[in-house]
């Protein structure tokens, strides 16, 4: 069932769609030096919003200080209305019944779109 959504998502869902542009927002970041970790946040969220299906959000207990730090300034830049963004498209999904599924992977998306730093993407069955 996994895969079957993962693919709905991808070619429906706007799954390739977000993860170019994850992908380019992690190309910009590792341009300006400063902001690699960024795109390393960036990297994941694309992977992530390519198959949401079947994989979850935890927080990593090894991230220090510097990761919140961090956190706080991707959320003044980006965070916000990346996180508006995948709300915003959650409730439109959940609008239909059929995309009530797309629906809650965009929900999914919402924490880590905000607060990328410090977390790790790990599959359900592990």
């Amino acid at each position: 069932m996994r895969l079957i959504l993962n693919v709905l998502w991808f070619i429906f869902g706007s799954g390739f769609v977000l993860a170019i542009g994850y992908g380019v927002a992690a190309l910009i970041c590792f341009a300006l030096i400063v902001t690699i970790p960024f795109g390393v946040a960036s990297l994941r969220l694309a992977v992530y919003s390519l198959w949401p299906f079947g994989r979850t959000v935890v927080s990593r207990p090894s991230a220090g200080v510097a990761s919140g730090v961090a956190n706080v300034l991707w959320v003044v830049l980006a965070g916000w209305w990346l996180a508006l963004t995948h709300l915003v498209a959650g409730i439109a999904q959940c609008v239909t019944i059929i995309g009530i599924p797309f629906g809650i992977a965009n929900f999914k998306l919402v924490p880590v779109a905000f607060w990328p730093l410090g977390r790790e993407i790990i599959d359900l069955g592990d």
